[in-house]
């Protein structure tokens, strides 16, 4: 039975037809798995094309005069260096301490309008956070269970979209509107994002929850022919790990800094001034005391969050924060946040069930994909 707590997506019901396994995420019910199981999902994606339903994901409008200005004081990123039309990777960090709120993209519209999509979890906080310092005729609302967010992610991602009539070809990182037309009888609004979470080419589609469920459909059945499945959330964490990309809660929280994890290239540090600068700027100069680094598996062991790493036998070191079972590298694969006096390229073990498994540290991402092919 679903818990009533729980926010559902608008296409709740096309999963449960679906037989989907639903579970927990960030207070919302989300397909975990499709019949055809976590594996299948991901070598679809890897070698074909899937479609995740990733509504709970939060839909954030900054508008008014100087919007765009006020984003970029605030977040993390340079907003600056990008135009009109594209799209960044940015992050919230406290103020004081410069640790990670949330990490996010800023869909940069124009001027006075900047679309902020955090995590499912956070959304509340990084809006509560922004209107807290909004300037005067810049509003931020939340618009978290207005719009359904579809990714259909994979090497024959374009071929699907155009089979629904909409635009595909766009940069990475870049936006398009569209509208999908006979989908409902009439013309759908859709953005287009040339954005994803898995290290596929893909795209990310923005739609009225009202339109989302035959926009599903009209993908479904395009991408039949090229072996479409529908994905959960469990093979979205696989794709996601096989790239190094860390996920909110685990890799990176408010206690660990974006040079701790590695994301220094998403902080704008010439900018005058963001959330957590002055904190940033004094840990970049001292330097890190640890880093997000990936980990391999030498043998059969399968790391998970909560395992803890250790140097020799008796030498704690961290504690795994994602790990997993790599179906594209038929291993186990991992990231911690290991101390920066151990060798970048050392072997560690892993206590897995009792058992110390050896892993080679490396820098993601683990696979080689075709994200930013044009």
């Amino acid at each position: 039975m679903a818990d009533a707590n729980l926010k559902q997506s608008p296409l709740h019901d096309r999963h449960v037809a679906l037989g989907a396994k639903l579970a927990e995420f960030g207070g919302w019910s989300m397909p975990l798995e499709y019949p055809a199981g976590v594996v299948k999902e991901h070598t679809a994606v890897r070698e074909s094309v899937g479609i995740f339903d990733v509504s709970h994901l939060g839909k954030a409008m900054v508008s008014g005069p100087g919007a765009a200005d006020f984003v970029n004081a605030t977040l993390s990123n340079d907003l600056a260096k990008i135009q009109p039309g594209k799209a960044q990777y940015t992050l919230c960090c406290d103020a004081e301490t410069g640790g990670i709120v949330d990490d996010l993209i800023a869909y940069y519209q124009d001027d006075e309008h900047v679309l902020l999509v955090p995590n499912a979890a956070n959304t509340a906080e990084v809006v509560r956070r922004l209107q807290a310092e909004a300037p005067d005729g810049v509003s931020v609302k939340d618009h978290h269970e207005d719009y359904a967010v579809l990714a259909v992610q994979g090497t024959r991602s374009d071929e699907v979209l155009e089979r629904v009539g909409l635009p595909t070809g766009h940069d990475y990182m870049s936006f398009l509107e569209a509208q999908v037309p006979d989908v409902l009888g009439s013309e759908v609004g859709v953005v287009v994002c040339r954005t994803g979470y898995t290290g596929e080419r893909g795209y990310e589609l923005i739609v009225r929850n009202a339109e989302a469920g035959a926009l599903w459909d009209a993908l479904l059945a395009a991408g039949e022919e090229f072996g479409m499945l529908a994905c959960g959330l469990g093979s979205r964490d696989t794709l996601r790990t096989e790239m190094g990309y860390p996920l909110h809660g685990q890799d990176i929280t408010i206690d660990v800094n974006p040079v701790e994890a590695g994301l220094s290239w998403a902080v704008g540090w010439k900018k005058d001034a963001f959330w957590g600068r002055d904190a940033l700027l004094a840990v970049k100069e001292a330097g890190p005391k640890r880093l997000l680094r990936g980990l391999v598996a030498t043998g059969r062991g399968i790391p998970r969050p909560g395992m803890g790493v250790t140097l020799t036998q008796d030498v704690p070191l961290c504690d795994i924060t994602s790990g997993t079972f790599s179906p594209t590298l038929k291993k186990g694969i991992g990231m911690a946040l290991v101390p920066t006096m151990v060798h970048p390229e050392a072997e560690v073990g892993v206590d897995v069930r009792g058992r110390r498994e050896i892993f080679q540290l490396t820098k993601p991402p683990f696979v080689d994909t075709s994200v930013k092919e044009s």
